[in-house]
């Protein structure tokens, strides 16, 4: 884009951030070009900004990119696939996630070196599904549209494409893994016969190792924050919480856009040590979306993010609420990894990645029309494939301003205006 500063604009949301952390994050924003699409939602957000709107509202994810949807638990203990990182969320014109998860798909592609007429073909197959999706939801009753959503078991055994099946089988099977219990095996060890949270400096630090950053006792603070995030969920949930008690904190590294942001994990014990909890505790700031838009209705960042969640989520996790915490930043409140999984975008094929960007595109839409008007959006986008073509250049020359913004940011760290360090998996 002409006229602007790329590592500026990225640079901007450094501020607040823990220091120690921030190379990190440029760190992981350099493993590839996707990676650093990942990780620049501020930047995208800007230039979204100054193309024409359809003046059509929904909430927004606000970075809609392929990995931010994924597989979780309901509260009803089955899988299903959603939209699962709302950061961002606000509303805004409805293209706005649909161009962010276009573009991502034509990046991934490029990062697998898929020819361009397959890059184009994917990104088409996405922004395509995108609008029939958009004219179900047109025909369905607000009630209908509110209960829908993809329940993965149910889905799977409607798909005909046998390698599509074994793959999000295989995606299914590994996230059911990934529960309470696991990450009690990966996240704790015994010391001194009591059970704490492990330490992997930088990624995982003790709360008690940064007091200073606090400026009062860390169990102190974790116990006021987690009393008035007791405060912001269901009557029922309240007395379940009641049932644990602190153990123990540590500060996380997670993801790529949220490296340096305070977060933290929270491991609490019920009647006995068989009777584990832990919670994420994840900084909610100002959306990206914010200096272009409305500003939020909620003036807690992370009740923005909770109530945005509840929004577009068809089944949302029964642990989220918010609180505020030390020195007045603002934080969101989950369970940690319940079922939680996403698909390997690196490794798919050609097939594959078509495949989930029809998948993510339905996600979308229903997301959408949850909160937005449905026959109004199915009208805008018509019933030609004018729609399609259309986002399928703006996903081309997308990718092709993000390459650019990606050699930018290696060109800075070369030249020392930043500094970038990169040492463990971008996990989530």
């Amino acid at each position: 884009m002409v006229g602007r500063d790329a590592v500026a604009l990225i640079g901007a949301r450094d501020a607040g951030r823990l220091e120690w952390l921030v190379p990190i994050r440029y760190g992981r924003m350099l493993r590839s070009a996707f990676t650093f699409y990942r990780g620049s939602a501020a930047l995208m957000a800007h230039d979204l900004a100054f193309a024409p709107s359809s003046g059509l509202t929904v909430q927004l994810c606000g970075d809609a990119h392929l990995l931010n949807f994924g597989i979780f638990g309901s509260p009803e203990r089955s899988l299903v696939f959603d939209l699962n990182d709302f950061d961002e969320t606000l509303p805004g014109p409805f293209e706005w996630d649909v161009k962010r998860l276009v573009a991502s798909v034509v990046v991934a592609a490029r990062d697998r070196g898929f020819k361009p007429k397959r890059q184009r073909e994917i990104a088409f197959a996405t922004a395509e599904r995108y609008r029939t999706a958009m004219r179900e939801f047109a025909d369905l009753t607000a009630l209908e549209t509110w209960h829908r959503q993809l329940e993965v078991d149910a889905a799977l055994q409607t798909v005909d494409d046998e390698d599509w099946r074994a793959y999000a089988s295989a995606v299914a099977e590994r996230a059911r893994g990934k529960n309470h219990l696991q990450a009690v095996a990966r996240f704790t060890e015994v010391v001194d016969g009591k059970r704490r949270i492990v330490t992997e400096p930088p990624l995982i630090v003790p709360l008690a190792s940064v007091a200073e950053l606090l400026g009062e006792d860390p169990t102190e603070v974790v116990r006021q924050a987690f009393m008035e995030y007791r405060g912001s969920v269901r009557d029922d949930i309240q007395v379940l919480l009641d049932r644990y008690t602190y153990v123990d904190a540590a500060i996380k590294v997670v993801g790529v856009g949220s490296v340096g942001t305070r977060c933290v994990i929270v491991l609490m014990q019920g009647a006995d040590e068989n009777d584990l909890l832990f919670l994420q505790v994840k900084q909610a700031g100002t959306s990206v979306l914010e200096p272009y838009l409305t500003a939020s209705q909620y003036t807690h960042s992370g009740e923005r993010v909770v109530a945005g969640q509840r929004l577009m989520q068809s089944a949302s996790d029964a642990f989220l609420g918010w609180a505020t915490g030390p020195l007045g930043n603002h934080y969101y409140w989950r369970q940690l990894r319940d079922w939680k999984g996403s698909a390997d975008v690196e490794k798919m094929s050609e097939r594959l990645l078509l495949r989930y960007g029809q998948v993510c595109a339905w996600t979308l839409a229903k997301a959408h029309a949850r909160s937005g008007d449905s026959v109004a959006i199915a009208a805008y986008l018509g019933s030609s494939n004018r729609f399609e073509s259309a986002l399928t250049r703006f996903g081309i020359a997308y990718a092709d301003v993000n390459e650019q913004d990606y050699l930018a940011l290696q060109e800075a760290v070369v030249d020392g205006r930043v500094v970038a360090h990169d040492d463990a998996p971008a996990t989530k």
